[in-house]
This record gives C-alpha cells, sequence and structure tokens, in this order.
C-alpha cells in the first residue's frame, strides 16, 4: 500500500455518483469547516456527542494535524455542481497499543448514499495494514444509520462505562 497520507481510491456509490476516499491534507481545513457548516446539529451531536456549531483553534488543529500513524484521518470527496467538496470523513486515532478508536460524520446532504460505509472499508484496510489489533466505537443509541454500519463490519455491543453510549467493538483478524 502506498504511503497513508498519500492514500486515494475512486468508488461509486448507491445513486450512482462517484466519490474520492483520500487522505485529509493540511490544505483541507477551509473545505473541512465549510462541511461542518453543511452539516446538520443533530448530525454534529450524534457525532461528538454535544451541540457543536463550531470549533475551537485548538480543537481545530487537533483534527487537522494528522501523522497518519496514530491519527488516521480520511475524506469522501465528491463532485457538486461542478466542483469537489468535502461530504464527509472518518478517522481512527490509537487510544493504546494494537487499539483505535473510529469516528465518522457525513454531511447530512449526502447521507444515504453508502459514504459512511465506504470510509469504513477503507480506514480498515489501512487499520489492518498498520498492524492494529482492535477497533473501538462509540455511538449513540438513536443513531440507528451508524449502528447499522458498524453491525454490517461485525462490530459487537460491550460494556461501557456510560449507558447512553453504545460501545462497539471489531477483532481484526
Amino acid at each position: 500500500m502506498a504511503s497513508t497520507a498519500d492514500y486515494s481510491a475512486v468508488e461509486c456509490l448507491r445513486d450512482g455518483s462517484t466519490i474520492e476516499i483520500r487522505a485529509l491534507r493540511p490544505d483541507d481545513q477551509d473545505d473541512m469547516l465549510a462541511a461542518v457548516n453543511r452539516t446538520s446539529l443533530q448530525s454534529l451531536q450524534r457525532r461528538f456527542f454535544v451541540p457543536k456549531r463550531g470549533f475551537s483553534d485548538k480543537e481545530i488543529a487537533f483534527f487537522m494535524n494528522i501523522d497518519f500513524t496514530s491519527h488516521v484521518a480520511l475524506v469522501a470527496q465528491i463532485d457538486e455542481e461542478g466542483r469537489p467538496v468535502i461530504a464527509g470523513g472518518g478517522r481512527y486515532i490509537v487510544t493504546q497499543p494494537g487499539q483505535a478508536e473510529l469516528a465518522f460524520v457525513v454531511v447530512d446532504a449526502h447521507q444515504g448514499k453508502g459514504i459512511a460505509k465506504s470510509l469504513m472499508r477503507h480506514l480498515l484496510a489501512i487499520a489492518r495494514d498498520a498492524g492494529l489489533k482492535e477497533l473501538t466505537a462509540e455511538v449513540l443509541p438513536e443513531n440507528a444509520a451508524m449502528l447499522k454500519v458498524f453491525s454490517g463490519f461485525g462490530f459487537r455491543s460491550r460494556a461501557g462505562g456510560d449507558p447512553q453510549v453504545r460501545h462497539l467493538v471489531l477483532q481484526l483478524s
């Protein structure tokens, strides 16, 4: 596999449109913030577990400063009215040796097309290639769409500290 920082793949979505799944780049910051602005408060709350409309400079730095070893981030770029825009993103962050936590968000206008599923497929391949043994995720119980995506990839529920959150785990072979 090429360097994860140069990762790129093109796929066809359910609706027949094409999407590029690629590594997040430093020059994506404005496009990422624009994607956040096109995402509903409900979708952002499902991702961050609190009402979120903007990010501090420190949060932006955290989300944009990716080392592609302990913090891997991919974006889904789609053509919208003749120009490429970020329609979603997924990332994993290594939380301890061999284990990482996954998170996703998809702009509302592009939900239901298979973008999260595509991001998941690519992140799983990268995680396996990196030698990770276990992936975890935390999902709000009302986020049925993401629970379905995780379940489709074999994630299973496990007991966690917060009863208001579904704790999911996938053992990688």
